[in-house]
């Protein structure tokens, strides 16, 4: 980055197939990298640190430049192939079953920072190898620092990933993750328990049930925003952490009200993401229509005492 970005997210770019019961796209964009950028982007400047190949195109990078995203430390390796996932979703759209994983370039991905990247007030570290989330968090002097991860590390590598949590904030990760990772089948005791490792909050991705944030100290729960069309659910969780992480960035706060707002602007920016294959709902999106679903958010949850 030349100049410090505000927001920083370390994760992957990605070139994926993707299969659901309402179609299929052979080459779609993804990766946590991307879905997360573009979602954040509508709140805050973002710089994105991941890996590509010579197969990601311009016209495949076209969608960094026309949000505005910093891709100072977006490393392209020559000869390389990208990240590629292939999955199918049935009508159960929560759980994807993956078709085919080629790691290629990622996976000899040692994020390089800039100085200038090591100065990010709000870091994410996507859902990489937990002891490289732990080298780039090392890395960065920010302010608050957010952190995904999946069922891979949490039966891999799992010491690891303990350490790494113990050094974060904030834990952005889905029911199933969080039950397993604490070993406990009601989310509430395993909330206490993630949150007793170090993070001052855990915010847990419902799907199509919402999402929920847990402190030592207070709850608060939100249903998801009803959809009478989802199409592609790859990367909803990545733009909820984008559009929640965009928010905290642009606020440059972390008090209870604002972590609030934060998860309603993740899921409005995760409900967009889901109406058309890859990130083509958002690149199309604008800032009033996030305003727009933001404030019906508010009128279905509302209720007077």
């Amino acid at each position: 980055m030349s100049s410090t970005c505000p927001l920083l997210v370390v994760g992957s770019v990605a070139i994926d197939a993707i299969k659901t019961p309402f179609g299929e796209r052979d080459r779609s964009l993804g990766g946590s990298g991307l879905h997360f950028s573009v979602s954040a982007s509508f709140f805050t400047e973002v710089g994105v640190v991941a890996v590509i190949g010579d197969d990601f195109t311009a016209e495949d990078e076209s969608v960094f430049h026309e949000r505005k995203i910093n891709i100072s430390n977006l490393e392209r390796i020559p000869g390389g192939k990208t990240f590629r996932w292939a999955g199918e979703y049935g009508f159960d759209l929560n759980t994807a079953k993956t078709l085919d994983t080629q790691l290629n370039v990622f996976a000899d991905f040692k994020p390089k920072l800039s100085e200038a990247a090591k100065k990010t007030p709000f870091l994410f570290l996507g859902n990489i190898q937990p002891t490289l989330q732990r080298e780039v968090r090392e890395q960065v002097d920010c302010k608050f620092v957010a952190m995904d991860t999946m069922n891979l590390w949490i039966e891999i590598a799992r010491e690891e990933l303990l350490k790494t949590i113990a050094v974060v904030d904030a834990m952005i990760i889905n029911d199933a993750e969080a039950r397993e990772l604490a070993g406990e089948s009601n989310l509430i005791k395993a909330a206490r328990k993630i949150i007793g490792w170090g993070p001052k909050m855990l915010v847990v991705k419902r799907g199509e049930y919402g999402a929920a944030f847990f402190t030592k100290d207070s709850y608060f729960a939100i249903p998801a925003y009803p959809l009478e069309s989802v199409f592609d659910p790859t990367g909803a969780g990545d733009s909820f952490a984008g559009g929640f992480m965009g928010y905290l960035a642009q606020s440059d706060k972390i008090d209870d009200a604002t972590v609030r707002r934060a998860i309603i602007y993740g899921s409005t920016m995760a409900s967009y993401n889901v109406e058309e294959f890859s990130c083509d709902r958002l690149r199309r999106l604008t800032p009033q229509e996030i305003r727009d679903r933001f404030h019906q958010f508010k009128e279905f949850t509302h209720f007077e005492i």
